[in-house]
């Protein structure tokens, strides 16, 4: 049995999603971000850096960033197949389009709506607001020309990477103004597997 520890609006939605699609037996464990739950001694033990999500294992091992779990889980449950087999190149070109999204989406999304965060002088703040949303135009952009002729990631084959992309748009949504990265996202929030999930995290 898996737990994962998740809170609304958090990057906990794709291992989720992924958890979900692949039948895994598994868990939620809602973790109170408003009262700060993961900055107590308790959380810390399981994630040193207290951010949300953490994926408890069923060995008791405790895993931390979502991407990683994403892997982990694909890899897990490969007769979902929700990524292409490892050593392929189709594996590599997910691989690359999970990493791009995890490393450099995901983190302009933080810059974008935490600028504060990034800096040391407040009055810099807005400063990296507005070179993340720059970075976020330039990086959904590129995921446009990816997703051409698509409709996923990976042209035919829906995988994992199309989820972590949904969850990304969802907290960028000017990105779904782009015709294939909102057809994409509108494909999957018809899924009622997805949507379900997405009600959880207070995407709708």
């Amino acid at each position: 049995m898996y737990t994962l520890y998740w809170a609304p609006n958090t990057g906990a939605f794709a291992p989720d999603v992924v958890l979900t699609l692949a039948g895994a037996p598994f868990e939620r464990q809602r973790v109170d971000y408003d009262g700060k739950e993961q900055q107590g001694d308790a959380y810390r033990k399981l994630n040193p850096m207290g951010q949300i999500p953490v994926l408890l294992l069923p060995d008791g091992t405790a895993m931390a960033e979502s991407a990683a779990m994403v892997l982990h889980l694909v890899d897990r449950f490969p007769e979902a197949k929700l990524a292409p087999p490892p050593g392929t190149s189709a594996r590599a070109a997910f691989d690359r389009w999970l990493l791009f999204l995890a490393v450099n989406v995901y983190g302009a999304d933080l810059r974008f709506y935490y600028s504060g965060r990034f800096t040391a002088d407040p009055a810099g703040a807005e400063g990296v607001r507005q070179a993340a949303e720059r970075d976020l135009e330039t990086q959904f952009a590129m995921l446009e020309v990816a997703l051409y002729p698509g409709p996923f990631l990976l042209g035919d084959t829906f995988g994992a990477a199309d989820i972590y992309l949904l969850m990304l748009a969802d907290w960028y949504p000017p990105a779904k103004a782009l015709p294939h990265v909102g057809r994409l996202c509108a494909a999957l929030k018809e899924d009622p597997r997805i949507a379900e999930v997405r009600k959880l995290y207070e995407l709708d």
